[in-house]
């Protein structure tokens, strides 16, 4: 089943407008896992939750400036990811906030709406 959801007229850059049984929706394409930034959206060949890792996110790493924190979507429920990669996050002054893949990518549309300058990683919601 299908859902979607109007764009926020204030966000700029890539927001997810609906899911799919084959993804998200975003700008006319489907990703399965998906990175986001402010300037653009890629397909994400996402690990598993327990081996994800800092270099797994280092495409967000390189945004400049460095996000204010990063929003992770889990999948279809909330996983706590390793300890490791939330301290490796902090180490380099990025937070994490951590929630199913669903609410991560409304989440990030609110957020762009106020210009909040981010980074989300989304995990497959199937």
């Amino acid at each position: 089943m299908a859902s979607r959801f109007d764009r926020d007229p204030r966000a700029s850059g890539p927001v997810v407008q609906g899911f799919t049984g084959r993804g998200f929706s975003v700008d006319g394409g489907i990703y399965r896992a998906l990175l986001l930034t402010p300037k653009r959206a890629d397909e994400w060949q996402a690990p598993a939750i327990a081996d994800l890792a800092v270099a797994d996110l280092e495409p967000l790493l390189s945004l400049d400036p460095m996000p204010e924190f990063m929003l992770l979507g889990t999948g279809p429920n909330m996983v706590f990811p390793p300890r490791s990669l939330v301290k490796a996050l902090e180490e380099r002054g990025v937070g994490i906030e951590v929630m199913d893949s669903r609410a991560a990518a409304r989440t990030w549309g609110m957020l762009r709406g106020e210009e909040r300058w981010i980074a989300a990683a989304l995990m497959p919601i199937a």
